[in-house]
C-alpha cells in the first residue's frame, strides 16, 4: 500500500458454500431449455469463476469442464444427424444416405433427412446437460478439496477421501499435461498429435502411479482407517439411526412426489433427515478426529450459498408458472425469446463475485493429497 500499511485479504469462504452456489446453478439449468437462460448461467458461472478463482493447481480444471461440455454438445448434434430425432419437422437441411434395417429395428433409422427441428431440439436439450457440467466444474475451481474434506462428519471420512482422491485426479493430471507439454517445448520437441500425445502420456501415467503410493504412503503413516472403539448398543443404534433416516428420506420424497402423499410426505422427510443426521452424529464416534482451523460459516458464506440457491428456487417456480418461457418449443420454428424476471434471478448468481476475495491466500493444504 501506498501508505505503507499492509493490505489485509479477507478468509476465503467455506467450500461448502461453493459447491451449495454451484449446485443451485446447477439445478437452475435443469429446468429450462431456454438457451438464453442457458448461456446466461453459463455467463454468471464464468465471470464467478473468473472473479473468484484461487491460484492452486486443481482451479485450472474449469477450462477442462468447458471442453467436456462442448464436446458433449457436439455429441448430441452429431447423434441426432447421423440417427435422427422424433421431432417431427418441415425444414429439412439435408438428405443423408438412409441405410436400411431390419424390422425387429423399428423405430430407428441410420441417415435420412436432417430437419432444422430436430437439430434445434437436439442442441436445447445438449446445451442444458452441457451447462450442468459446467457449474459442476465451477464448484471444482472454486472450492477446495482439502478443505472440503475437513468439514465432513467423521462417519464419512473414509467416503470423503475417496471422493477427495477422485475429484482432485482430473486437475492433476491437467496440470501434469501442462507441466510435461511446456517442457518438450523448451527442449524443442513436438508436444501436438499423435507422437507428442503418447510421448507424454507415458510420463503422465508414471507420475500418477508415484503420486498414488505416496498418498497411500501417507495415509497409512497417519493412521486412516483405524477406528476407535464404540460400544455395541452404540454401534446398533447408529446402523438403526441411519438406515430409518434413509428410508424415511425416501418415503417422504416419493410423498412430496405424488398427489395421494402430500399429507405425510414432508413430516416423513424431516424425521428422516433428523434420524439420518443423528446417526451420522454417533457415527463419527468410530473416527475420532480433530480438526486445525476449521473453517467458519460466515456472513460471506451463508449469502453465497444463498444466492445459488435462490436461482434454483426462482427458476423452479418460474417453470410451474410459466413453461412456456423456460421450455420454447421448436414447431413452428421460432427464436426463443429471454424471460425477463427468470432472467433477473439468474442474474442473482453474480452476487459471490462481489463478497468474494479477488485472488484470495493460498492454503498450503491446497497444495497437498488429501489425508
Amino acid at each position: 500500500m501506498a501508505d505503507g500499511r499492509p493490505r489485509t485479504q479477507r478468509t476465503p469462504l467455506h467450500p461448502a458454500a461453493w459447491w451449495l452456489w454451484a449446485l443451485g446453478l446447477g439445478t437452475a439449468a435443469t429446468r429450462t431449455t431456454n438457451p438464453l437462460l442457458l448461456g446466461l448461467l453459463l455467463t454468471v458461472s464464468a465471470y464467478v469463476v473468473t472473479t473468484c478463482r484461487p491460484d492452486t493447481p486443481w482451479s485450472r480444471s474449469y477450462s477442462a469442464f468447458l471442453k467436456l461440455a462442448l464436446a458433449v454438445l457436439v455429441i448430441r448434434l452429431v447423434f441426432v444427424v447421423a440417427l435422427g430425432s422424433p421431432i417431427p419437422g418441415t425444414h429439412v437441411l439435408v438428405t443423408l444416405p438412409e441405410v436400411p434395417l431390419p424390422h425387429w429395428a423399428q423405430g430407428i433409422r441410420l441417415g435420412g433427412a436432417v430437419t432444422a427441428e430436430g437439430l434445434l431440439f437436439a442442441f436445447y436439450d445438449g446445451l442444458k446437460l452441457a451447462t450442468l457440467l459446467v457449474c459442476v466444474g465451477a464448484a471444482n475451481a472454486l472450492a477446495s478439496p482439502s478443505r472440503l474434506l475437513k468439514t465432513l462428519p467423521g462417519a464419512l471420512y473414509e467416503t470423503g477421501v475417496a471422493v477427495v482422491v477422485a475429484l482432485t485426479f482430473a486437475p492433476n493430471l491437467i496440470a501434469d499435461v501442462h507441466r510435461l507439454r511446456a517442457a518438450r517445448r523448451l527442449r524443442g520437441r513436438p508436444d501436438t498429435g499423435l507422437r507428442g500425445l503418447l510421448q507424454v502420456g507415458l510420463p503422465v501415467l508414471e507420475g500418477a502411479l508415484e503420486r498414488s503410493v505416496a498418498l497411500a504412503a501417507a495415509m497409512d503413516a497417519r493412521g486412516y482407517g483405524r477406528t476407535a472403539d464404540v460400544p455395541a448398543p452404540v454401534r446398533r443404534t447408529t446402523a438403526a439411526l441411519t438406515l430409518g433416516g434413509l428410508l424415511g428420506v425416501c418415503a417422504g420424497t416419493y410423498g412430496l412426489l405424488t398427489a395421494a402423499g402430500g399429507a405425510y410426505g414432508l413430516p416423513v422427510l424431516f424425521a428422516g433427515v433428523v434420524a439420518a443426521l443423528a446417526g451420522l452424529r454417533l457415527g463419527g464416534r468410530r473416527s475420532p478426529r480433530t480438526r486445525y482451523r476449521p473453517d467458519r460459516w460466515t456472513p460471506r458464506a451463508w449469502l453465497t450459498a444463498a444466492s445459488g440457491v435462490a436461482v434454483a428456487a426462482l427458476l423452479t417456480v418460474a417453470a410451474s408458472a410459466d413453461p412456456a418461457a423456460l421450455h420454447p418449443g421448436v414447431v413452428p420454428l421460432t427464436a426463443p425469446a429471454l424471460p425477463l424476471w427468470p432472467a433477473a434471478a439468474v442474474l442473482l448468481g453474480l452476487l459471490p463475485a462481489f463478497l468474494a476475495p479477488e485472488n484470495p491466500p493460498k492454503d498450503p493444504a491446497d497444495t497437498e493429497e488429501p489425508s
